[in-house]
């Protein structure tokens, strides 16, 4: 059994660099998203980083611990309070909606924020990564223990059901031509993970040892042609289970 591990937190005062530049938001992630928003005028992004995937036609409030992210927000953007999932700086039923976008892993209590989220609005949106899911060609040759430490700070989904018993789950696949530039978006162009700028804004590769060698191991496959025969099958695919997956929990109707 994989023991849990708490992240420090906030993880992104530290990591937080180039996500303006490659962590920008793919729309039909963000389609998703505005679908299983419903709606919802008032929204509550928790989490939310330098803002990916608010909805522009909402009346939004992000919740970010990381001044360095908080400082990476383009102009415009809706206001953000520099605070905790953990203890949410609103009253009970401000929101429509909560939205957590790939961030739970990095609370130091998700079952908390997710009570919080559960106390601060009716509905509520996760996108995560399921860690039963087997990984992909990255994790699974160059970085196993990264796939083993993504194992151990994503919430299980079955955790998450016991919280939210009336929660829909659904697969979000990965367009091969992705924007956001998050740990799986790269999946068919493998020659972006030689770039140290898009590995900096991918939080994972801070987590292992010795990624400067295993960088070199994929750039010598990638020259030799041995990553294309073994995964000569992805060249046919537009989109990829790579095991992110939509939570939404509405409230019930009445």
């Amino acid at each position: 059994m994989v023991e849990p591990v708490t992240p420090s937190a906030p993880t992104y005062d530290v990591l937080g660099a180039g996500y303006r530049e490659h962590r920008r938001p793919d729309e039909r992630i963000a389609r998703a998203l505005r679908e299983a928003l419903g709606g919802a005028r008032r929204v509550a992004n928790v989490g939310a980083g330098a803002g990916s995937y608010e909805p522009a036609d909402g009346d939004v409030i992000a919740v970010e611990p990381s001044r360095r992210m908080l400082g990476q927000r383009p102009p415009g953007s809706a206001p953000a309070v520099c605070g905790q999932a953990e203890d949410l700086p609103f009253a009970d039923g401000s929101f429509d909606a909560a939205m957590a976008v790939l961030t739970m892993h990095h609370w130091r209590d998700w079952q908390r924020g997710l009570r919080e989220m559960q106390r601060v609005a009716r509905t509520v949106a996760i996108l995560t990564w399921d860690p039963a899911h087997e990984g992909f060609w990255l994790v699974q040759r160059y970085f196993p223990d990264l796939l083993d430490h993504d194992r151990r700070i994503f919430p299980p989904l079955a955790s998450l059901a016991a919280m939210l018993p009336q929660a829909s789950v659904t697969c979000v696949p990965i367009p091969h031509d992705c924007s956001d530039g998050f740990l799986g978006a790269y999946w068919r162009r493998p020659q972006a993970y030689l770039d140290p700028g898009v590995r900096r804004a991918i939080s994972s590769f801070a987590q292992v040892a010795d990624v400067d060698a295993r960088i070199d191991r994929l750039r010598r496959d990638l020259a030799d042609g041995s990553w294309r025969r073994e995964n000569a099958r992805l060249g046919d695919l537009e989109a990829l289970d790579l095991g992110y997956r939509l939570v939404v929990a509405r409230p019930a109707r009445r």
